[in-house]
């Protein structure tokens, strides 16, 4: 966790209005990096690496969409995975091999992945549930190559994120440098904040607080937008829209942490998570403890937290309901995580709140092709950054889901 976290006057928030994406980034991470990193460095590193567009679309008056997914491998996973390449390798010492352990429910792992392709002195290893992710995400996975390894697991994601967990606390493996490019690292979480900034400067209208319906697995989104919000952006309240993995919705109702285990297989794959990591930071900031295990040491102020954060669970039923209802209503086709967002807001609105609220889109339709083609029965362009793919040649390891295996592979790549 950060020290502290700072915060932005309402002058300062003002002053932000209509700068570019790469300006607001600037401002805000800014707050936490500078003067650890100088600002001419900060401004190259955030310019290269959010040199693309975020389009916000209405879906009606009341609603926008964030859309997220136009980076170069077409999810909102690029935005925190190329700025942490960036910091790492301008960070980094020189002549020292950095080996980046990454577990992946789908487009974390691609992400990271490409961002670090051909980066000098990183090697990336990334771990994926063979079973539980697209076809369109294997072949992203399989296809990045040079530097970076994917390797199927015979499991879940959270056997994946066990074993890189376990990985770092192996005295054995201390020569192998070995550093996370998930949210585990906060590096990955702190350029999650900025485009909350970024949607608030485009869709608010003076200071009036805005609702965001957040797409949640591992939590490190919907983490950034509680970041965004003690730093002083207006929010009325963070919806934390889960799929059949339910154990924070359950745990804001009856106050009682139970994680889904093994957790639940949905069409929202990214968040097949029973026991997401940045759970424990939302304790640590409401005054608890949740171990790696999901034992609570010591229960957060839940009452405090209902009040900021609000979180239900939305069934693949319900997700493919709202994908035909919203394609059928506005023309619009959102991917499973997207549908889950914008039903989430709708349970949201049956308790009265008429507040403007933003949903995210956190993948390209693209990228789930298959199974939108089959809901919908018309044909899903690929996005154009999956071209690449098609050029390069596929290579993927396997592996069980226990740990000795693991250490094996690491000592066996070095």
């Amino acid at each position: 966790m950060p020290d502290r976290i700072p915060r932005l006057s309402e002058s300062e928030l003002a002053a932000l209005r209509g700068s570019s994406y790469a300006e607001i980034a600037g401002a805000i991470l800014g707050k936490f990096l500078l003067p650890e990193i100088d600002a001419e460095s900060l401004t190259v590193i955030v310019e290269d690496a959010f040199n693309f567009d975020l389009p916000i679309e209405p879906l009606d008056k009341q609603t926008s969409l964030l859309l997220l997914d136009r980076g170069p491998t077409a999810s909102f996973k690029d935005l925190a995975a190329r700025f942490m390449a960036r910091m790492m390798s301008h960070l980094k010492t020189e002549g020292r091999e950095t080996t980046v352990l990454v577990a992946t429910s789908g487009d974390t792992g691609s992400a990271v992945g490409e961002a670090y392709r051909n980066l000098d002195g990183f090697r990336v290893v990334i771990l994926y549930p063979e079973r539980e992710v697209s076809p369109s995400q294997k072949q992203q996975l399989d296809s990045i190559g040079e530097n970076v390894r994917a390797v199927a697991v015979d499991g879940k994601f959270d056997d994946c994120q066990e074993l890189v967990k376990r990985a770092f606390t192996d005295p054995d493996l201390a020569g192998l440098a070995l550093t996370s490019a998930n949210s585990i690292n906060v590096g990955r979480l702190l350029p999650q904040i900025v485009y909350y900034f970024y949607a608030y400067l485009n869709v608010a209208v003076d200071v009036t607080p805005l609702v965001f319906s957040v797409p949640s697995g591992n939590f490190g989104s919907s983490l950034g937008c509680e970041f965004a919000r003690r730093m002083g952006l207006p929010v009325e309240r963070i919806i934390v829209a889960v799929n059949e993995n339910d154990e924070f919705a359950v745990f804001l109702e009856t106050g009682i942490y139970k994680k889904v285990e093994p957790s639940r297989v949905c069409l929202s794959n990214a968040m097949n998570v029973g026991n997401p990591s940045n759970l424990a930071r939302f304790f640590d900031l409401y005054g608890g403890i949740l171990t790696s295990d999901g034992i609570v040491d010591k229960q957060p102020d839940v009452d405090r937290m209902r009040r900021h954060l609000y979180s239900t669970s939305v069934s693949d039923t319900e997700t493919v309901a709202t994908i035909k209802d919203t394609y059928t209503r506005h023309g619009i086709c959102l991917e499973p995580h997207g549908a889950v967002a914008v039903k989430a807001l709708d349970r949201y609105r049956m308790g009265g709140s008429q507040t403007q609220a933003v949903c995210l889109e956190t993948a390209h339709p693209g990228k789930f092709r298959e199974i939108l083609e089959d809901i919908l029965d018309i044909e899903i362009d690929s996005p154009e950054s999956f071209r690449k793919y098609e050029n390069r040649e596929s290579s993927v390891d396997r592996l069980g889901a226990d740990y000795d295996s693991l250490k094996e592979y690491l000592s066996e790549q070095n």
